[in-house]
């Protein structure tokens, strides 16, 4: 499709999918270039909006480099890699998609949690009596999911889900938050050193803000069970990565699940890389089909403020 002869600059800096991105082209004149490309200033330049995803920062060297920017959208959830404060000085708007991804995330942690939990044994033809026995013996597992106690750090759109599926489960569903929230669906408001204490499965689900940084460090490690499950998809910076190591190091039958790093790629030298219980995906959480299409949808608050209208979803 071929975009239109005028109208507003929207750089897309990332790929999105196929039909938000035609949806765009009808309506604006639409530059697909990267920030590392050599035509990216000339887009720059004369934009309008500005379309990221995860690896794109907007700061204040970029934004001077765009004097017309009126919105930033972000295909996804958090805006880590977006200056805020030098937007609102400048009046760029910025919007996100926050509610996108998030049943593909929760899809993801229970799909990663449960085989760790309870293993499925599956057996692939006939077995004599002794094998069969020996079949049954071996998948005995030392504990059920309505005997533990589901640990959830942020209660946000996330982490309320991954709450309601584990009460569904039969767990003990604790949580802490920064707001200071009522009993939700069964789930029960703790201080975060009872969260860590009592959980034998660990969640996180916390926002990128700088305070988060090292949120489990050393000090938080050593509150938590040794059998503990730790599984995070929320943002990379949020594990001391070098802590986690040790902790596991020392404590063979606590596993962690992590599915964000910093930095991303993983380089080698990583202190995760290699542990036997530290499970790592390549940040995938929600890389389903039907969450990029919604997160590609930014497009349309995007095309909202250009139009003058108030987005759907707005952060400044």
């Amino acid at each position: 499709m071929e975009e239109v002869a005028d109208g507003p600059r929207v750089v897309v800096t990332e790929p999105i999918s196929d039909e938000p991105l035609a949806w765009l082209r009808e309506r604006a004149k639409v530059a697909q270039v990267a920030p590392d490309d050599p035509g990216f200033g000339d887009a720059l330049a004369g934009a309008a909006a500005l379309v990221i995803r995860t690896h794109t920062r907007v700061d204040d060297a970029m934004l001077d480099r765009a004097p017309g920017l009126r919105v930033v959208g972000r295909a996804g959830v958090g805006v880590d890699n977006i200056d805020l404060k030098a937007c609102r000085t400048r009046g760029v708007a910025v919007v996100n998609t926050p509610e996108a991804n998030a049943d593909a995330v929760v899809g993801y942690v229970w799909s990663w949690v449960l085989p760790v939990l309870r293993p499925v044994t599956t057996i692939e033809g006939a077995l004599s009596a002794s094998a069969w026995h020996a079949a049954r013996a071996s998948a005995i597992v030392p504990r059920e999911l309505a005997e533990l106690t589901l640990g959830v750090y942020g209660f946000g759109r996330v982490g309320t889900r991954v709450a309601r599926v584990g009460a569904a489960l039969g767990m003990r569903v604790i949580f802490h938050d920064l707001l200071d929230l009522s009993v939700s669906n069964g789930a029960e408001p703790v201080s975060r050193e009872e969260l860590l204490m009592r959980a034998d499965v660990l969640t996180i689900h916390v926002d990128g803000r700088p305070g988060n940084r090292g949120l489990i460090d050393g000090a938080a490690l050593e509150r938590v069970k040794p059998n503990v499950l730790i599984v995070n998809t929320a943002r990379g910076k949020v594990m001391d990565a070098s802590a986690l190591a040790a902790f596991l190091r020392s404590n063979p039958h606590a596993r962690a699940l992590l599915d964000v790093h910093e930095p991303e790629p993983i380089p080698a030298g990583h202190p995760l890389v290699g542990l036997p219980n530290a499970e790592l995906s390549p940040h995938v959480a929600s890389a389903t089909a039907g969450a990029k299409e919604r997160m590609g949808w930014v497009v349309s608050d995007v095309w909202r403020v250009l139009e003058g209208h108030e987005p759907a979803f707005r952060v400044c």
